[in-house]
């Protein structure tokens, strides 16, 4: 990498995330959200429980201001280049960080989940089709955590009557100013301890079509079959 590119990549990174996040967040504000199923989070509270919270990896910006200041929260971000601009946003809401994916530093970045939820007690946000996809369809982490941390997963998601969609694999969506916003809290997932690889995939095949169905009755009620 040359030097220019090196200087402009640094600029990039110290003053792009920064913009982005401050301009979500105001974003976000003038959107008007309605919940389902937020009772399901509010139990979880009363009982100050940490939780993994799966959605999908088109929704994590609303998803990350929604969360914000609610609880302590940990986030696995891609170790890519990339992913260091995303980790900076996550950072930027208040989170922790752990840096990994499914195929760089994904079962180091797992146990540092684990710790960060079952030895200090951090809720965990993860993206249930990872960082690379393919979209829509779970990957077996968020059950992994729950099982190795002792915890529960509650699936989410979400849909808009107005929106933006970046061209991205997973199609990012970011909902326009004072857009309608529908968020839906499924009911968590209890996964047990030590399980089996049939086990794992059973649980994952059980949060695939949650996640599947919250996204469909989401857009559902925009007159929509997804984003």
């Amino acid at each position: 990498m040359s030097v220019k590119k090196k200087l402009l990549y640094r600029l990039t990174l110290a003053v792009g995330p920064f913009i982005f996040g401050l301009l979500t967040r105001l974003l976000f504000a003038t959107c008007r959200i309605s919940w389902v199923g937020r009772e399901h989070l509010a139990k979880l509270d009363r009982g100050k429980q940490p939780l993994v919270a799966a959605f999908w990896h088109y929704g994590v910006f609303l998803i990350l201001h929604l969360s914000r200041g609610k609880r302590k929260w940990v986030a696995m971000v891609s170790s890519s280049k990339d992913g260091e601009y995303v980790a900076r946003i996550v950072e930027s809401y208040g989170f922790e960080t752990v840096r990994g994916s499914r195929n760089r530093g994904g079962i180091g970045a797992l146990k540092g989940m684990v710790k960060a939820v079952r030895d200090r007690g951090l809720s965990a946000a993860i993206v249930a089709d990872g960082s690379q996809g393919p979209p829509l369809v779970a990957q077996p982490g968020a059950v992994l955590l729950a099982s190795y941390s002792g915890t529960v997963v509650v699936p989410l998601g979400w849909a808009a009557d107005r929106y933006w969609v970046f061209r991205s694999w997973d199609r990012t969506v970011l909902p326009k100013p004072f857009a309608r916003v529908v968020v839906e809290v499924g009911e968590p997932l209890a996964v047990p301890g030590g399980l089996s690889s049939e086990g794992l995939e059973d649980w994952r095949l059980d949060l695939d079509r949650r996640l599947l169905a919250i996204y469909r009755r989401t857009w559902a009620m925009f007159g929509r079959e997804g984003h």
